[in-house]
């Protein structure tokens, strides 16, 4: 929504690394896994990078969709824990038919989905009463619109369900870590939000995700790529789990009105009113809220084809649903990569790229101009590349670019 906002609670933040693992005891860790719902937003289009239809439907890594991934990572705890975690996505007017339809060709083995449309009957399965929330909620509020006016929230809990892990819609890495829910179940924690540093922040504290201590958490929203980020030290992920036993006290106490959990904003053209969230769910109405700060790998989103470039390259593999790092890249950080309005659609994207170039030992890329890659190509260091207006410039095959300026063909 085009905003910077920063919350004004300082709330303490746990380094990931500190968490404690259970997967040694695979009968703890189904005990924790079971406690779970999974909330997925899937409301938004591909239009930003010419893809008509969910941009949950992009390839993103090893010819996987984020849908595919998220399904892939539930399906595989369930079938090795013997875990029930349920899937609810939360789809839009404009993707709930094209989800619709490719989860009828999606494997159902080991995995509850229940595809929810905003402002429709939210749980077909369930025997829910049908809603009349016209609304389009931002994605925090909408989860937790959609539980309570519907009445999921009880049937939530009556299943033994505890924690909803509520995932944006543009974040592919989000997945489920029974460390972190571990975590909130052992210390009585009712909100956890993640939180990952900023490249300033790494940058000047290499040992970033071993730190603890109270900080002021600074949210950012999509667009935050276009404004500076000298000033922050930690950008709130929008990835959130809370307790749902603390949403329905909340409730019943008065505590958090449903109707003040999104306000109304109007967009332009024919889109459907946005929502913006005054903090989402206010951090202080809770007993225990935490912030977790967790590796940069947990936070990839996908607004430009310059992300899509990392999430399919050599620095990313898809392992049953999750985004694994590449351990051969040392920086912390992913590559600054900035391509030009040529590549900005998917299918400029694919054709100006024969192959995927490495670039597991790139800091940052610039392209601009008429500019295509051949196959095998490998970027290391910094390089930009710029076609000169009415020159094209073609990368031959196996070419190796290595702190490097090319502003013609001669500079290969």
């Amino acid at each position: 929504m085009k905003r910077i906002s920063s919350v004004t609670d300082e709330v303490l933040v746990v380094p990931y690394d500190s968490l404690a693992h259970i997967f040694h005891d695979s009968v703890e860790t189904k005990r924790i896994l079971d406690k779970l719902v999974v909330v997925k937003f899937n409301g938004t289009l591909g239009t930003a990078v010419g893809f008509n239809g969910p941009k949950s439907l992009v390839e993103v890594c090893d010819g996987l969709t984020s849908l595919d991934m998220i399904v892939n990572q539930i399906q595989t705890l369930n079938q090795k824990y013997g875990s029930d975690i349920p899937l609810v996505l939360i789809n839009s007017g404009n993707t709930h038919d094209d989800t619709s339809k490719v989860l009828e060709k999606i494997s159902r083995s080991n995995i509850d989905i229940l595809p929810v449309q905003q402002g429709q009957q939210s749980a077909e399965s369930s025997g829910l009463q049908e809603t009349e929330n016209k609304l389009h909620p931002s994605d925090q509020a909408a989860a937790f619109r959609s539980l309570i006016n519907s009445g999921a929230l009880d049937v939530l809990l009556v299943k033994g369900k505890e924690y909803v892990l509520v995932i944006s819609s543009d974040n592919s890495a989000a997945v489920v870590d029974a460390k972190i829910l571990n975590h909130l179940v052992l210390n009585k924690i009712e909100y956890c939000m993640e939180v990952t540093p900023t490249t300033s922040y790494y940058s000047t504290n290499p040992m970033a995700n071993e730190s603890e201590g109270k900080f002021q958490l600074t949210e950012i929203a999509e667009d935050a790529s276009t404004h500076s980020m000298e000033n922050f030290k930690l950008i709130d992920t929008k990835t959130l789990w809370v307790s749902l036993k603390a949403i329905k006290r909340l409730v019943d106490t008065n505590s958090l009105p449903v109707e003040n959990l999104s306000i109304s904003k109007e967009v332009e053209d024919n889109q459907p009113p946005q929502q913006e969230n005054a903090a989402d769910l206010p951090i202080w109405l809770f007993n225990q809220a935490i912030g977790i700060n967790v590796p940069q790998s947990r936070f990839l989103q996908l607004n430009a084809t310059s992300d899509l470039l990392r999430l399919k390259s050599d620095i990313y593999s898809a392992v049953d649903g999750s985004l694994l790092r590449n351990p051969a890249r040392t920086n912390p950080l992913d590559p600054s990569i900035e391509l030009g309005p040529e590549f900005e659609k998917i299918d400029d994207f694919k054709s100006r790229f024969h192959s995927i170039p490495s670039i597991v030992e790139l800091d940052s890329l610039k392209v601009t101009g008429d500019v295509w890659f051949g196959t095998g190509v490998s970027l290391k260091g910094k390089v930009s590349i710029h076609a000169e207006p009415g020159t094209t410039l073609n990368i031959p095959n196996d070419t190796v670019i290595e702190n490097k300026e090319i502003n013609h063909p001669a500079d290969i």
